[in-house]
């Protein structure tokens, strides 16, 4: 099935999207939010099953077009968001562009991070930002979310814990990286509001692209109307969902809705484009030995959607303005 959440409030208004992203319908007393269904989905999500495959045959009594413009985050807020850098090949050609080593344990040990998840953002919201010099970048992903995951999980056990799947953009700030990396103590201000398309699905809805720890589709990334890639988000993919969650729950357990992200889809040599600016500018510097795109501009429009096999989009489309915001300053 397919779950959206229209604005309303703080956790928005959970609603059951057809298949096709034209109708919808309000989950109403069945679970008025995501994190109400999630946190109860053993029983919660077979009910809301049985009105999705109503609304999808057309005979239910409650529908109204479906509209994106209306969507807040599918989950407008959770408990935790951990996001990782999966495809390796992407880890490295960063590193390669500015001349550093690439340590062997990155192939063998995941890379994560907690990020800001006290917000999403939805489909539509602008990316705000108070300057251009931030390094204003789009980070296209796809994301899982779980029910309760104990702590010490098997990689084998996780993948049962994988409830729904999405796509983010997963915003950075460039230019503001390198400062907090240096610290050695993570990611913070480089890390605005992460923005989702409007829908999660279920892993059933995918059919085979989904191997029950990859989703084998290209996800696209469009700046301004050029298509900046497609890379397929099932290749390359070098620690798989499972794996990802897996390690998250090491030394704790994830509580329902944790949001777990692949980092950006990457493909080896980028044949098929790059879903970020910043691969794009590393692949100029190591051809040109400086890049030659720039980073976003107030204005600019980015667009981020995954079709499936027949064209159809599978989750809506992440469609924003990248707009100044005035800061606050007493």
């Amino acid at each position: 099935m397919k779950l959206a959440s229209y604005k309303s409030g703080r956790d928005g208004q959970l609603m059951i999207v057809d298949r096709a992203l034209q109708r919808c319908c309000p989950a109403g007393d069945l679970a008025p939010t995501m994190q109400v269904a999630l946190d109860d989905w053993s029983n919660t999500a077979p009910r809301l099953q049985e009105h999705y495959e109503r609304l999808c045959r057309g005979d239910h009594s409650e529908t109204t077009d479906f509209d994106a413009s209306k969507c807040d985050a599918p989950l407008p807020r959770s408990y935790h968001w951990a996001d990782g850098s999966a495809y390796v090949t992407h880890v490295e050609l960063v590193r390669k562009a500015r001349g550093a080593e690439m340590p062997a344990s990155f192939w063998e040990d995941p890379l994560v991070y907690m990020g800001a998840s006290d917000a999403f953002i939805g489909p539509e919201d602008p990316v705000a930002a108070e300057s251009e010099d931030w390094g204003i970048d789009f980070e296209g992903e796809v994301v899982v979310v779980t029910d309760d995951v104990p702590a010490g999980t098997t990689i084998e056990e996780a993948a049962e814990h994988i409830k729904l799947l999405g796509i983010v953009n997963d915003v950075s700030l460039r230019n503001l990286i390198p400062a907090e990396l240096a610290k050695q103590f993570g990611f913070y201000q480089s890390k605005p509001w992460t923005a989702f398309a409007p829908v999660f699905v279920t892993p059933d809805e995918l059919g085979n692209t989904w191997d029950g720890a990859r989703l084998h589709l290209p996800l696209r990334a469009t700046l301004n109307g050029k298509l900046i890639g497609a890379p397929n988000a099932g290749q390359d993919m070098t620690f798989d969902f499972p794996t990802l969650i897996a390690h998250c729950a090491k030394s704790r357990s994830l509580i329902s809705g944790a949001v777990i992200g692949s980092g950006t889809v990457s493909n080896v040599g980028s044949k098929d484009g790059s879903c970020c600016l910043a691969e794009v500018r590393c692949l100029e510097t190591i051809r040109d030995g400086r890049p030659s795109t720039p980073f976003m501009s107030f204005g600019d429009r980015i667009r981020i959607e995954m079709l499936d096999h027949e064209g159809t989009s599978v989750f809506g489309a992440i469609d924003q303005r990248i707009t100044p915001f005035e800061p606050s300053r007493g």
